[in-house]
């Protein structure tokens, strides 16, 4: 079972959502994860916690009331928030959002599925872009690419050109081709990494959760990445949040312009807390935050 599973999700009314194709940016309608509650095996900690279920440790900490170095006992109940807006994608049965480190698949019947995952450093960025699934391979061997034969000898660390299947593997036992040259989504040996910039561009999940979206995944299948790190989404209840990251790959973006360029272009410019708009501009804790404008307590007598 995938680690972010689907636990919450929450649709549009038809009006709205029929809007979104007229507005200048991206405007949302689900929701993955949930608010949930996990008992802390022993030896777990708070940045295990954050790769697993795709949060920053920093907000599970603060969730928590915990130092963001806060060493976790055995049996600890630890409250997790990784509610997260799905940037559904018309036409596309994959969708990476880069700055959100999430990938998201949309089965043909069924909830969507949600996964944190690890993607390309700053300076070795993944890419932006549609792609299709090319093959998949189980138990892959390694051909270690020549700008990483090259880094490697850098390092001085003893230069590989190929690594076969087994424990000591880094692309663990499944493999996505992916159309663009070079790239494929794959498990991993090194499982802290996920839900950060860590690889050489390629999109790492953790193993079980690449075991879980290995066979579901055909030939042909197409996907899209995009770079959006603000986002909105409106619930057929009325809730309205937003999701900030940062613009990990320096794309320009201005995080304040454009959470009200996409508030205002919905209408919502009424309906939100912009208090609350600020605060999570100021501090984003990179999950979905609710923004909703408290209603007068007048108002919430006449509607109870």
């Amino acid at each position: 079972m995938p680690h972010l599973a689907v636990l919450a999700l929450f649709s549009l009314s038809p009006g709205l959502a029929a809007a979104n194709g007229n507005l200048p940016e991206p405007f949302y309608h689900r929701l993955s994860g949930a608010l949930q509650w996990r008992v802390a095996a022993q030896g777990e900690t708070l940045a295990s916690l954050s790769s697993h279920f795709g949060v920053a440790a920093t907000s599970i900490a603060r969730l928590n009331g915990l130092k963001a170095g806060a060493r976790l006992q055995g049996g600890e109940v630890i409250a997790i928030d990784n509610l997260h807006i799905v940037p559904a994608q018309p036409g596309f049965d994959l969708v990476l959002n880069l700055p959100q480190k999430m990938l998201f698949f949309f089965p043909p019947h069924g909830a969507v599925q949600g996964y944190p995952v690890a993607l390309g450093k700053p300076d070795w960025p993944t890419f932006n872009g549609r792609f299709r699934v090319l093959y998949k391979e189980s138990h892959p061997a390694w051909d270690v690419p020549q700008s990483i034969q090259e880094e490697m000898r850098r390092e001085g660390k003893t230069v590989k050109t190929k690594v076969p299947p087994g424990p000591d593997n880094p692309l663990g036992e499944y493999w996505i081709q992916l159309s663009v040259p070079g790239y494929g989504i794959h498990g991993t040996i090194a499982p802290t990494s996920i839900y950060r910039f860590a690889s050489h561009g390629c999109i790492r999940l953790h193993n079980d959760d690449i075991a879980a979206l290995f066979p579901q995944v055909a030939d042909g299948m197409p996907g899209i990445s995009i770079y959006q790190p603000v986002l909105l989404a409106e619930t057929d209840d009325g809730d309205i949040y937003l999701e900030v990251h940062p613009d990990i790959y320096h794309q320009g973006i201005d995080p304040a312009r454009r959470a009200r360029r996409l508030i205002e272009a919905a209408g919502l410019e009424d309906r939100v807390d912009w208090t609350a708009v600020r605060a999570q501009l100021r501090h984003p804790c990179g999950t979905a935050v609710l923004i909703n404008r408290e209603e007068p307590e007048e108002n919430q007598e006449e509607t109870s």
